[in-house]
């Protein structure tokens, strides 16, 4: 869907787009995921389990998508909600990723200053 919008960003088109609904559907997946986490207070490093490895993974897939789109939506008319909806997906699999390792008892790994 998301691919569509960007191919045929014609506002007056009929074709599917991205709507405020469905980054409203991800923002609220976070919200209650979220409740399962406890706050970070540090930065954590991508890793643990398979599952949340793969997780960060697709997140840095989304964030490239999302800068690519920013710099898209420079040059080119896009829908607006494309990039509010990368955004808000890329912070929902950070948040699958920790609650993966939360449920199979993994630590963050905390990133740490080496100089």
């Amino acid at each position: 869907m998301l691919g569509a919008d960007l191919a045929n960003p014609d506002p007056d088109s009929k074709d599917t787009k991205v709507t405020a609904d469905m980054t409203l559907f991800i923002e609220k997946s976070i919200d209650k995921y979220d409740l399962e986490l406890e706050p970070i207070k540090y930065f954590i490093l991508p890793g643990g389990s398979i599952e949340s490895s793969l997780l960060h993974v697709c997140r840095t897939i989304v964030r490239r998508t999302e800068t690519t789109s920013v710099a898209l939506a420079k040059s080119q008319v896009i829908n607006n909600e494309i990039l509010a909806y990368l955004n808000r997906l890329s912070d929902l699999l950070f948040v699958l990723a920790r609650l993966a390792n939360k449920r199979q008892n993994i630590q963050d790994i905390p990133w740490r200053n080496t100089n």
